[in-house]
């Protein structure tokens, strides 16, 4: 049963498809973004379209006032939470590790697992039974590279996802009689503009062949994953880590 939703990074990649795809199956969704107001808004008219409610909320998720300010704003103009898509996520250039310093392990670690935490936090407030709420799902967006790496480009990275499975595993475990299912997607080589960040727009077409489908995935494709573990049909899992990867 569709609910409201908060997409994180909402307003690009796989956040958008995410937010695009969950009005399309009855959700209100809120796309969280922290700069780009225009694309958010562009999402929002997308979920409108769809014919459900739509909001965006600038919030930094590394920040935990932003973060409170974000479920409050949520509480107001859409309602309780019952679904949060723990999309967003940073990396920076391509880089050994040798040439890692502490300021960007601060930064991608505020980002991509702070943030994870503080939104879990507060959905987990909301949604569990424990306390009033009716139950919920959370999706965690990870990645291939917690498992894989990623050496020689973006082993920070690579490691805050592992961060992020773990968050994953423990929270599903200690909210699993609270009526809140958590899991997590980890996407493989996807087509977003997230490897422009990292310093090589074309990434996905110089590794998608090396994957065994020979190609690399779509935004679309990662989305259609979320809103499975999302739904009720997915009922009986939790603590799942579904590799959304063409196999590699």
């Amino acid at each position: 049963m569709a609910g409201v939703l908060i997409v994180t990074g909402g307003s690009r990649g796989i956040g958008a498809a995410t937010a695009r795809l969950a009005a399309e199956r009855g959700y209100d969704v809120c796309v969280n973004y922290r700069r780009d107001d225009r694309a958010a808004q562009e999402v929002v008219a997308a979920v409108e379209r769809a014919g459900r409610r739509g909001s965006a909320v600038a919030a930094d998720v590394a920040s935990e006032t932003d973060v409170a300010r974000l479920f409050d704003v949520v509480d107001r103009t859409l309602g309780r939470v019952t679904a949060l898509v723990n999309n967003a996520g940073v990396l920076e250039a391509q880089a050994r590790v040798e040439h890692i310093d502490g300021a960007r392990l601060a930064r991608v670690f505020a980002v991509n697992v702070t943030g994870a935490f503080l939104c879990a936090r507060e959905a987990v407030r909301r949604m569990s039974t424990a306390h009033g709420g009716a139950g919920g799902s959370i999706v965690n967006v990870s990645s291939r590279a917690a498992a894989l790496g990623s050496p020689g480009e973006y082993v920070d990275y690579a490691a805050s996802k592992a961060a992020l499975d773990v968050l994953t595993i423990g929270l599903a475990r200690e909210v699993a009689t609270e009526g809140i299912r958590v899991n997590s997607v980890r996407p493989g080589i996807i087509r977003t503009d997230i490897h422009a960040s990292g310093g090589e727009p074309g990434r996905v077409d110089r590794l998608g062949p090396t994957v065994p489908m020979h190609r690399g995935g779509e935004a679309i494709e990662v989305a259609r994953a979320i809103l499975w573990l999302l739904s009720d049909e997915a009922s009986y899992s939790t603590g799942a880590i579904l590799d959304v990867s063409g196999g590699r």
